[in-house]
């Protein structure tokens, strides 16, 4: 489960190169976007509609086929699987960058000679194949743990997709009254540099506010210049995420780590929690470019 790479100065490794040692499945499945969503002003989600045999595990990315578009895209889901499960949908929330597939999603194209493909709308047709070794997938007879998502930037998809297969493994628990799953509590630390890009921030809240016994989270801004908005206040803090915010959501015997975000940030986190004396195997990372 446990996502390394190695990092070069000299040149971007595309998405192939670099999980070319992750497991992927074998399918490559063709799949039509049904909606577009501006998550935020350098963000869309995208709402794909798949077959029927699709399937992946909260926190696994796809490997992104355009049609016209060279480079494979790679882009982690920030759906779970329960909203595949209800109505056929995987969603991927992508940041604006000039790589071509992400450039693909936000840019109208220019009509010049050769013809560019066309943009991202409704009723585009891409194929997806899933992969990943970081992933929250537990079976009914696995024993309880508690988990801590870190998250910076956009690294909150794969663990918005984790979050939302908690919530929905425990109103699963809910309706079965408590015996379908061993599930503990997960705390998600998430920075961002401003509120605005803090993706997913009204659905994170409502989810802890769903579950206040299970779900907590502590969401970060380092570069906030204006107010805050009073109905988030509450859950905002102002700089960096802390070693003592992170020991305080530390348990050596259960808690689970996933980590995703710039590879600076994980880095440090990660030694941090060694430090605390957290197992190797229980820290679990994915470094995003």
């Amino acid at each position: 489960m446990r996502a390394t790479r190695n990092m070069s100065s000299k040149r971007k490794m595309d998405h192939l190169e670099r999980t070319a040692g992750n497991n992927r499945q074998n399918a490559l499945y063709p799949a039509e976007v049904r909606g577009i969503i501006n998550e935020s002003e350098t963000v869309k989600r995208l709402r794909i509609a798949v077959p029927p045999d699709f399937s992946f595990k909260a926190g696994q990315w796809v490997d992104l086929f355009i049609p016209g578009v060279e480079k494979v895209g790679g882009f982690s889901m920030c759906s779970g699987p329960g909203l595949l499960q209800r109505e056929g949908i995987v969603e991927l929330a992508i940041k604006y960058a000039k790589h071509p597939p992400a450039h693909w999603v936000h840019t109208m194209p220019l009509f010049s000679p050769p013809p560019p493909p066309p943009q991202c709308t409704v009723g585009s047709q891409v194929a997806m194949r899933v992969g990943g070794d970081f992933f929250f997938d537990p079976s009914p007879s696995d024993p309880s743990v508690d988990l801590l998502l870190v998250a910076g930037g956009v690294g909150i998809n794969p663990l918005y997709s984790i979050l939302l297969h908690t919530s929905d493994l425990l109103r699963r628990n809910q309706a079965s009254g408590g015996r379908d799953f061993n599930i503990g509590s997960a705390h998600l630390c998430y920075s961002a540099n401003n509120t605005q890009e803090l993706l997913f921030k009204s659905s994170i809240i409502a989810a802890c506010q769903e579950f206040p016994d299970e779900l907590s989270c502590d969401l970060h801004v380092t570069q906030q210049i204006t107010d805050v908005d009073s109905h988030l206040q509450p859950f905002i803090n102002r700089g960096r995420i802390t070693e003592e915010e992170l020991r305080s959501h530390v348990d050596l015997q259960r808690t689970l780590c996933f980590l995703c975000g710039p590879p600076p940030m994980i880095e440090t986190l990660s030694k941090t929690l060694l430090d605390f004396g957290l197992p190797k195997d229980r820290i679990l990372f994915e470094k995003w470019w």
